[in-house]
C-alpha cells in the first residue's frame, strides 16, 4: 500500500526527466534530470507537472514519499524508477535540493516578520522586543539568572560577566582559560536550581591542551562567584587527554539538571564523525552525571571496559540545544551537515545515528547518506529524530517556555538557529508510543544569529544574538513597555528583574 503522501505527490504528476546523467552534486542531478519538467525553481510546467512549492509538500511526513517515488517511479504518471541508476544518497540529495527550493520560495513570499506599532504577531501570542544588553559584549553565548535577578553572560572569548540594574560588569576574575578558536570558547553557563543553598554555577568551555592550545575538548566545571571572582572550581567532566583533538568545530554544549541529582550535557563529535559511534571516545555524546561529577551506577554503559561511563546516549553530531520539558522529558537540537538539523527526544542508551544515517548532504552539495536505515543498520538500534529542519537552521540554544509571561506558549520548546537567524516555537505531543510535532512556527527571524534562548525567571524569552552582538527579550505585547526597558529601536539598556 502506498504511503498517503506518495499518493499526494503522484497525483501532482511528479516526473523526473529522462536518462540519468553522470552527475554527482545535488544541483547537477536536478539540472540534468529534473529541471526540464519541474523547472529551475521547482515551479513545474514541463510535461504538465505541477508546482512542488506548496505547503502540503514541505513537511517531514512527505520525506519518505518523495524518496520512494524517485526511487521506485510512478508508471501511472509516466515516471520511471531511478533506484537502479541512483544510489540512495543521490536520491536523498535530490529531496534535499527540493527542500531548499521550497524554503527559498517560502522565504521570498513570506519575507521578514515586521512589527505593527512595535508588536510582532504569532499564531498564539503577540510580543514586543526589548533591548537588554545592546553593547559591550563580544560573541555572547549564553545567559542564566541568579536568584536576585542578576544575569550571568558568557562570551566565547572566555569572559564571564554579570548584568544587573542596567550595568554590565567587567569580566569576572579567575574563570578558566579557554581555547578560543573556531566554534570553541566559553559556552554555556547554568545556575544550579538550589543556588540559594549551595551557590554552584556550572560552566562549559573548550579546554586548551598542548603548546598554544593545539588541541581542545569540551570540559564542564562548577564554581562559585564571590566578590566578582570565580572561585572554588571543581571539575565535573574532563575527557582523557589522548582524546583531545585539533580543529575548531562541534564542541556542544548546553547544561541542564533533572532535579533528581543529575546533570546532563552534550558534546559534539569535533568533526570526527565516526567517533560518535565509539563509546570509548567522548565525541558526539549526551552525558549524565551526578551533580558532583561522579558516575551514576544506573548509567547504560557502566562496567563496560574502556568506555566513557558517563555516556547517556550517542551517535550525535553537534548537540547545542538541550532541555527538560515541563513533564521531565529530555530534548536536544543538533546540527546536521547541509540540511537535517534534528529535534530529538533523548532516551537512555539510544543511538541517534550519526554518521550512519543523516537528513543532510555534504556542504559541497555532494550526496552524503540517506536518513532511512537499511537492514544492515538494524543492529545499531538507531533512534530517528522527532523532527528535522530542511534546510538547516544551525540549531543552537533551546529552552522550554514556563508560561509565566506567555501563557499561550506554556510547555512549548523554543529553539534557536544560528544560520537561520531564527527562533522556532515547537509544540510536541505523544502519539501512541511515538512523539510528534503538532505545531512549529518561526516566531523570530532576521534579528541576528541566535546563539542562545532562555526563558527567564520573569517568564520573558531572552534571546542571545551574534552579529549584532547583543541580548534582547520578548515580552507580551499586552504588558506594554517596561518602565526601565527600551524598545527594539532604542539603545537604552533595560533592567533585569
Amino acid at each position: 500500500m502506498r504511503h498517503p503522501a506518495a499518493l499526494l505527490i503522484a497525483a501532482s504528476s511528479l516526473v523526473l526527466g529522462a536518462p540519468l546523467a553522470r552527475a554527482q552534486t545535488a544541483t547537477r542531478l536536478w539540472e540534468e534530470n529534473c529541471m526540464k519538467c519541474h523547472g529551475e525553481k521547482g515551479e513545474g510546467g514541463g510535461a504538465g507537472t505541477r508546482t512542488l512549492l506548496i505547503p502540503e509538500k514541505r513537511g517531514m511526513d512527505t520525506d519518505r514519499a518523495f524518496f520512494d517515488i524517485i526511487k521506485n517511479g510512478s508508471p501511472e504518471n509516466g515516471m520511471e524508477a531511478y533506484g537502479g541508476a541512483m544510489t540512495d544518497p543521490q536520491i536523498w540529495s535530490l529531496v534535499v535540493h527540493i527542500r531548499e527550493l521550497q524554503a527559498r520560495d517560502q522565504r521570498a513570499k513570506v519575507g521578514k516578520p515586521r512589527p505593527e506599532a512595535g508588536v510582532y504577531k504569532t499564531q498564539r501570542a503577540s510580543y514586543k522586543v526589548e533591548q537588554v544588553v545592546s553593547s559591550g559584549v563580544e560573541v555572547p553565548w549564553a545567559v542564566d539568572f541568579l536568584p536576585d535577578g542578576t544575569m550571568l553572560v558568557t562570551e566565547r572569548n572566555g569572559k564571564l560577566r554579570t548584568f544587573k540594574d542596567g550595568v554590565l560588569s567587567e569580566p569576572l576574575k579567575g574563570t578558566p582559560e579557554v581555547r578560543d578558536q573556531g566554534q570553541g570558547g566559553l559556552m554555556d553557563v547554568t545556575v544550579h536550581y538550589d543556588y540559594a543553598k549551595n551557590g554552584w554555577v556550572y560552566l562549559a568551555f573548550s579546554e586548551p591542551l598542548g603548546a598554544g592550545g593545539r588541541n581542545g575538548m569540551t570540559q564542564v566545571v562548577r564554581g562559585r562567584i564571590k566578590d566578582s571572582v570565580w572561585t572554588e572550581q571543581e571539575t565535573i567532566f574532563r575527557a582523557r587527554e589522548q582524546d583531545y583533538s585539533g580543529g575548531g568545530v562541534h564542541f556542544g554544549c548546553q547544561i541542564v539538571f533533572d532535579r533528581k541529582g543529575h546533570v546532563f550535557f552534550g558534546i559534539g563529535e569535533r568533526g570526527l564523525a565516526e567517533r560518535s559511534q565509539d563509546l570509548k571516545r567522548p565525541n558526539g555524546k549526551v552525558y549524565r552525571l551526578h551533580e558532583d561529577g561522579t558516575v551514576p551506577k544506573d548509567n547504560p554503559f557502566v562496567g563496560q571496559e574502556g568506555v566513557y561511563e558517563a555516556v547517556w546516549s550517542y551517535g550525535h553530531r553537534n548537540p547545542q540545544g538541550l532541555v527538560f520539558d515541563l513533564n521531565g522529558n529530555l530534548w536536544d537540537t543538533e546540527h546536521g551537515p547541509r540540511g537535517g538539523d534534528e529535534l530529538n527526544i533523548i532516551e537512555k542508551g539510544r543511538n541517534y545515528g550519526w554518521p550512519v544515517v543523516s537528513y543532510g548532504i555534504n556542504y559541497s552539495d555532494q550526496p552524503f547518506k540517506s536518513p532511512f536505515p537499511g537492514e544492515e543498520h538494524a543492529a545499531l538500534n538507531i533512534k530517528m529524530p522527532v523532527d528535522r529542519w530542511l534546510p538547516s537552521i544551525g540549531a543552537c540554544g533551546m529552552d522550554v517556555c514556563s508560561g509565566k509571561a506567555f501563557k499561550q506558549w506554556e510547555g512549548d520548546l523554543l529553539a534557536g538557529g544560528l544560520s537561520g537567524n531564527n527562533v522556532d516555537r515547537i509544540r510536541v505531543a505523544k502519539d501512541g508510543d511515538a512523539w510528534k510535532v503538532v505545531e512549529r512556527e518561526e516566531i523570530v527571524f532576521g534579528m541576528g544569529r541566535v546563539r542562545g534562548v532562555t526563558c527567564g525567571p520573569d517568564g520573558f524569552v531572552y534571546v542571545v544574538l551574534n552579529g549584532p552582538d547583543k541580548i534582547v527579550r520578548l515580552v507580551p505585547a499586552d504588558e506594554g513597555k517596561s518602565a526601565d526597558a527600551g524598545t527594539e529601536e532604542s539603545s537604552t539598556k533595560s533592567r533585569v528583574r
